[in-house]
């Protein structure tokens, strides 16, 4: 091999080398963040609120939002609800959030699961509300 030949091998592993590395730096770097983004979307559980007349909150999670806002959600759903009565229910976008309430109902009392969308952000809250 000619002195030449060796010069030109020296030079290209001198960059080879680092680019390499550097190719795997940036890999790793994009897997890492790919990864990430589930996790930071992933739903939290939060503590209720305090339940603004006869009955409370029995859950409280949030996805895409934080806890307050989940439970500034909650109580201004719980507001839009009783303008239709006491056993009222929600008809209109709440804080521009969407939301869909399943009920099971008896005599004295509501138990129902409300899901509010907005965007990407969702809300899920259950309530217990007492009717006597």
């Amino acid at each position: 091999m000619s002195a030449r030949a060796i010069t030109v091998r020296a030079v290209l592993s001198r960059f080879y080398i680092p680019s390499a590395l550097l190719s795997v730096v940036v890999a790793l770097t994009v897997s890492a963040g790919a990864s990430a983004s589930p996790i930071a979307s992933a739903a939290k559980t939060c503590t209720p609120p305090k339940y603004p007349g006869s009955g409370y909150f029995t859950s409280l999670s949030v996805t895409g939002t934080s806890c307050s806002t989940g439970s500034k959600i909650a109580k201004d759903y719980y507001k839009c609800r009783l303008k239709n009565g006491v056993k009222g229910r929600c008809v209109k976008k709440v804080d521009g959030y969407s939301c869909r309430e399943t009920r099971e109902s008896i005599a004295t009392e509501i138990n129902a699961r409300v899901t509010c969308k907005k965007g990407k952000a969702t809300v899920k809250h259950s309530y217990q509300q007492n009717l006597d």
